[in-house]
């Protein structure tokens, strides 16, 4: 059985966004009960919603994923800061969750959350000391973070409590070009040989992200085969028995998977976050699922945005009530999906494109043939979940009929 997470109780009141409710507050599961249709209940546009099959579809998939190869699952819960969200993929098997700051790490631990990867240099020592005083605290607790310097494990080193549990770390690889990591295994196994001499410190493995490796699928796999020989060599010079190896974004899994599925000589620990919540964009297109048979449909996009249609000023040109405060846009603009009529009837937006945002409006080039009014509502997909949920501090869960079923809060 999985770890129960504590869930904040938040509230729905006047500050709400997409939310309009003037008068008094009611708890998330008071307003899930009570908030009825996504179109006849209490909402304003523009609002974000999560589909609750979608959603369930796309836990479950990579919870098989990762079962079926053998591989541990701390999926990235930056994607959706999200408590609930959390529990979910906890309670589908998930051994742990990956954080990205020192603030997140507060976050989780708040929740409950037991295991803890830390995917980023901490040199901040303010926030070490607290790691280091809540492993002492809680022995059930476990916590992995990298370096990749010597001012990194010096930093790491003066936190340690002197008697306490060690701090436990991976020795991250990066890529030429890349953000952080050593270049190469000579830069691995010198911050390693700091790790291990270093007080207060354990040297736990190696970690990498294929992300920016360039090159295609040859080249993520050489990435993957280098790291794997910088964990054999940590384990003959260093006496590790099996060391953790961490990696895994949302668009090669696949990979990973075939070259550290099951493995004995090292602990495989997955990191992938993206495909809790898909997307109809960035992910669509690179989903390592295009590459497997369950085909590219196996997660699908949950997050939709509804925005209300203002404005016809021209031929050819809509304007939608949605912008950068509401949409994200960093990895391509927000994707027509369909559009519902006043009368409630459907009808695919096909030709529709967002060419673009302003700070609360979209233009939507639109082809005649679509006849779009004013007070038309617009569903769009997203593209790149990891910066959509941070523009909504609350986001409804509705199933396949349009009721609301569950009231999500996320914490950035």
């Amino acid at each position: 059985m999985s770890e129960r997470l504590t869930i904040p109780q938040e509230h729905v009141d006047w500050r709400t966004k997409g939310v309009w409710w003037p008068e008094g507050a009611l708890t998330l599961d008071e307003f899930a009960r009570q908030a009825g249709g996504l179109f006849t209940g209490p909402f304003t546009w523009p609002l974000m919603v999560l589909r609750e099959p979608e959603l369930s579809r796309n836990i479950t998939a990579l919870a098989d994923f990762t079962e079926h190869h053998g591989l541990t699952f701390a999926p990235h819960g930056k994607t959706s800061m999200a408590p609930a969200l959390i529990q979910r993929q906890l309670d589908a098997g998930a051994w742990g969750v990956t954080a990205a700051t020192a603030n997140q790490v507060l976050a989780y631990r708040r929740f409950g959350v037991g295991r803890i990867v830390l995917a980023n240099e901490l040199l901040d020592t303010r926030a070490l000391s607290w790691i280091a005083d809540e492993l002492d605290r809680d022995p059930g607790f476990e916590f992995l973070f990298y370096a990749d310097s010597p001012e990194g494990v010096a930093a790491a080193s003066s936190a340690a409590a002197p008697d306490g549990r060690p701090l436990r770390i991976l020795v991250e690889r990066g890529v030429p070009g890349g953000r952080t990591g050593c270049r190469d295994r000579a830069g691995v196994l010198a911050v390693a040989e700091e790790v291990a001499a270093a007080p207060g410190l354990e040297l736990a493995g190696v970690a990498g992200y294929e992300g920016p490796v360039a090159g295609g699928a040859d080249a993520v796999r050489g990435f993957l085969r280098d790291l794997r020989a910088d964990a054999a060599e940590l384990a003959r010079v260093h006496g590790l028995e099996r060391p953790v190896l961490s990696v895994g974004g949302s668009a090669w899994f696949d990979l990973v998977a075939e070259e550290f599925g099951g493995a004995r000589d090292v602990w495989t620990i997955l990191r992938s976050g993206a495909y809790v919540a898909h997307d109809d964009g960035l992910y669509r297109r690179t989903t390592p699922y295009r590459r497997l048979a369950e085909g590219p449909d196996a997660l699908a996009g949950a997050l939709e945005l509804w925005a209300q249609i203002t404005s016809t000023p021209e031929e050819g040109l809509a304007i939608a009530g949605l912008g950068r405060r509401e949409a994200n846009f960093d990895a391509g603009l927000p994707v027509p999906r369909y559009l519902r009529r006043s009368d409630g009837t459907r009808s695919p937006a096909e030709g529709a494109e967002i060419t673009a945002l302003n700070d609360h409006h979209a233009y939507l080039k639109v082809p005649p043939e679509l006849r779009v009014r004013p007070g038309d509502l617009v569903s769009f997909g997203i593209s790149h979940p990891c910066t959509a949920f941070d523009r909504w501090a609350l986001i409804p869960v509705v199933d396949a009929e349009d009721t609301v079923v569950e009231a999500v809060a996320t914490y950035f």
